[in-house]
């Protein structure tokens, strides 16, 4: 079973990850422009961004489904973490993205 403590740290992790991955989308990606600001690429970052917000809500919020939306999230963190890795010059956002995942992971009791 999933300690309050394993809570705490997951809803940390999507927080942070929500803030790197909108931060460095709007700010690094649009100023740099190119591979960054690719359509499938920049997508998957405010989509993971929201996601990952969205998935801190449902654990603060004590909801029965928080274990079913952890297990989303960690997909779709890996997808952000490798695609922000293929682009370069992210690692921020692919470090908050993979303990993202890994949290997620943890919490959802997945493998």
């Amino acid at each position: 079973m999933n300690t309050e403590y394993d809570m705490q740290s997951c809803i940390e992790a999507c927080t942070h990850c929500h803030q790197t991955c909108l931060e460095t989308a709007m700010n690094h990606c649009l100023e740099t422009g190119g591979k960054h600001v690719e359509p499938g690429h920049f997508r998957l970052m405010i989509n993971c961004a929201g996601f990952c917000q969205t998935s801190a809500n449902f654990m603060l919020s004590g909801s029965d489904f928080s274990n079913q939306v952890c297990a989303v999230c960690v997909g779709i963190c890996e997808a952000c973490a490798d695609s922000c890795e293929e682009v370069g010059g992210m690692d921020d956002c692919v470090a908050a993205c993979r303990e993202c995942a890994e949290s997620c992971r943890e919490m959802s009791g997945t493998s």
